[in-house]
């Protein structure tokens, strides 16, 4: 080894001791005749201390010493004279009086400081990633990361799972995001595809009787980007044969809890709430709610079922939803922001968005007139508002009203401090649909995908008009409005695969074309199973208080999914083309 020591595990009980450090110099300081050196590794930082009087040769190198360079040291441990003391360090009470100075190697002056507090842009960070992840925050993020997945290993094995990778080059199975294909040299003109997850894999391995099955995976889709999504992702995937919702649920919630506890000390409380689909749409707009906070959306359209305000009626005649929050204390609230909800609603695809101040214990506003006192009333007390409250109200189809509500009810919510940074609220989320209306092309399509169970009482549906109405027995973890995890009890006969696939329009031909050899494994025994997919990238942030995933993983791709440190994707020569059988578009 080129050191005895790493840069944070020298103590008092080191002094007077002889050692030696490698690692980079964070910092350089001359004071005078001494000349003081933070040498950094991954474990911390030590003071060095080069003195004139001791020994000159070594003291006229240390000039040379400039930031990230990388230099070995051998000196003796003393204590740091009295009022040196750093106590933020776990090496402030010792330094380390150099004897031989090694420069390994020199260093380029990087692009920004190896500090958590410079301000660097994305671009920059992303250039220079090796620099990035140089910094503490960075450093602290991969490890936290794998104490997580350690935890989740851990965990698994006591719980008699079964760790099997499964192919990265598989058949494309179109459906949802697109596939990133590969080309194949050795058959022309055909494709692999990137996983979007081991879903037929793992149940594949239920069919072969592994019972208990887990992998840490690597997934991939071509999807436009955001600050949450990657084209390349990791996932905990797990798969149980023999099993119900309550079992996955058990299971899932121990891996929580030990998590938690292992990396953050926090015991979390199991069995976690469990909240059905129409009820968490109802009151908070969305199936992945945030419920550290209140403010939920109430339905108003009872109160004005007979009003003369022609939005609202015309709205209701066609079958639409009134619906408001009442954002406690927010009646101050000045007309240019008032202004940027209004914008917002209709980015959101509302025609607008209506508002009330409560103020002197009734509803005002610009459009109050329309409104008789009976309905302002029934209004006000329909939300619980009160003096110096804001009402907000939006009248349009379902699915908008609930998307403009809910998104304001978050932005409110951060602007006033309601959301406890602190806490972490875990919930189920269960009985969503099966299917949903797709409407530009007229058809039935799966909510989650067609591997789906449906309730046992809901399969008579299947032949009927009310598709609507199967609840499917699937299910999402749910942490501080953020899905960390989703899954279902899966389809596990050949006969109800091949019903469901009809159902959403898929031909018995065009069904073993993309899933032949999961229906052709069915006909030899295929357990009832189900399983679940927690997004680890997703789950990292919470623990690291980031709103990126980029900052959670090593090495990540920009929004256009362009790697800035290596520039991939790059060209490629003709003769590489040209072996894939591949020719240029021109």
């Amino acid at each position: 080894m080129l050191r005895t020591h790493t840069c944070s595990g020298l103590k008092k009980d080191d002094i007077d001791n002889e050692v030696t450090l490698a690692g980079w110099v964070h910092a350089r300081r001359d004071h005078g005749e001494l000349i003081f050196v933070d040498i950094r590794d991954a474990y911390g930082l030590t003071q060095l201390v080069f003195d004139p009087e001791k020994n000159r040769e070594i003291h006229r190198k240390a000039h040379e010493l400039k930031s990230e360079y990388v230099i070995q040291v051998k000196g003796v441990v003393r204590e740091r004279p009295q009022g040196t003391v750093n106590a933020k360090l776990p090496t402030g009470g010792i330094e380390v009086l150099v004897n031989a100075l090694n420069i390994l190697n020199a260093a380029l002056t990087p692009p920004f400081e190896i500090d958590d507090k410079a301000s660097v842009s994305d671009e920059t960070r992303l250039k220079y990633r090796y620099i990035d992840l140089r910094r503490p925050n960075m450093q602290k993020s991969l490890r936290l990361r794998h104490r997580i997945n350690s935890s989740i290993r851990n965990f698994l094995e006591k719980e008699n799972f079964v760790e099997v990778e499964t192919p990265f080059l598989t058949r494309s199975t179109p459906e949802g995001a697109r596939d990133y294909l590969v080309p194949s040299r050795l058959n022309a003109g055909k494709f692999y595809a990137l996983p979007q997850s081991p879903q037929l894999f793992k149940q594949i391995l239920m069919v072969a009787g592994l019972d208990r099955y887990f992998q840490i995976a690597r997934c991939f889709r071509d999807e436009d980007l955001r600050k949450d999504r990657q084209p390349e992702f990791t996932q905990l995937d797990m798969e149980m044969s023999f099993v119900t919702e309550e079992d996955i649920f058990g299971i899932s919630e121990g891996i929580m809890k030990t998590a938690f506890k292992e990396v953050l000390g926090i015991d979390i409380k199991v069995p976690f709430p469990r909240l059905k689909y129409q009820e968490a749409m109802d009151r908070f707009g969305t199936d992945k709610p945030d419920t550290r906070f209140g403010m939920e959306l109430i339905d108003i359209s009872d109160v004005l079922k007979d009003t003369k305000f022609n939005v609202f009626k015309k709205n209701l005649e066609a079958g639409g939803h009134i619906r408001a929050i009442n954002a406690d204390g927010y009646a101050k609230i000045s007309r240019a922001k008032l202004d940027g909800f209004i914008e917002k609603a209709k980015e959101y695809g509302a025609g607008g968005l209506a508002y009330f101040k409560c103020e002197k214990e009734k509803l005002h506003s610009s459009i109050d007139k329309f409104f008789s006192e009976t309905e302002l009333e029934a209004i006000k007390n329909k939300v619980s508002a009160k003096e110096g409250d804001l009402v907000l109200i939006v009248a349009d189809k379902k699915d908008v009203t609930f998307s403009v509500l809910s998104n304001l009810r978050l932005e409110i919510a951060s602007e006033k401090g309601l959301i406890d940074k602190k806490k972490f609220n875990l919930l189920w989320i269960v009985d969503f649909p099966l299917f949903k209306y797709n409407e530009e092309e007229k058809r039935w399509e799966s909510e989650h995908h067609p591997f789906t169970s449906c309730k046992e009482e809901d399969v008579k549906l299947l032949d009927g008009k009310e598709l609507d109405k199967i609840r499917a027995r699937s299910y999402d973890l749910v942490i501080n409005g953020i899905e960390i995890a989703s899954g279902s009890i899966r389809i596990h006969t050949e006969a109800m695969q091949e019903r469901i696939f009809k159902t959403i329009g898929l031909s018995r031909e065009e069904a073993k074309k993309r899933f032949g050899f999961l229906l052709e494994a069915f006909k030899y025994g295929a357990p009832p199973h189900g399983g679940i997919a927690f997004g680890l990238d997703r789950f990292l942030t919470l623990f690291t208080d980031t709103n990126t995933i980029r900052d959670v993983i090593a090495f990540p791709k920009t929004q256009k999914g362009v790697c800035l440190m290596t520039d991939a994707p790059s060209d490629v020569d003709d003769k590489q083309l040209k072996e894939l059988h591949i020719k240029r578009a021109k």
